[in-house]
């Protein structure tokens, strides 16, 4: 079976900070877009259910694209705001601060 390089994830985030969480996304630093683009993520999406989010972005090498990002000091400033939005952690050197979901089927 072919793979398409995405990589996936889901977030809850906790309801007092729902509207914070959006608006943050609506209007992204510069600064962490271009982090990303550096640690090498891109078609990057994120899809709302409620307080649910689904994370979907392609990348060449998933976790030297998170080291790199756990390294960034945008990518830092901008995790201590959000990481007390979420239910879980944004700290990249966690052992599991994020788990990419594995892919199991993918239509070219």
């Amino acid at each position: 079976m072919p793979r398409s390089g995405k990589f996936a994830w889901t977030w809850t985030i906790k309801e007092e900070h729902l509207e914070d969480y959006i608006r943050m996304h609506l209007e992204p630093w510069p600064e962490v877009l271009e982090e990303h683009t550096k640690a090498g993520i891109t078609n990057y999406s994120i899809f709302q259910n409620g307080n649910q989010f689904f994370y979907c972005f392609e990348c060449g090498d998933v976790e030297a694209a998170f080291a790199y990002m756990a390294d960034s000091g945008p990518c830092q400033r901008w995790n201590a705001i959000t990481s007390q939005m979420v239910e879980g952690s944004f700290d990249f050197k966690e052992a599991a601060p994020i788990k990419p979901l594995p892919e199991v089927f993918y239509l070219p």
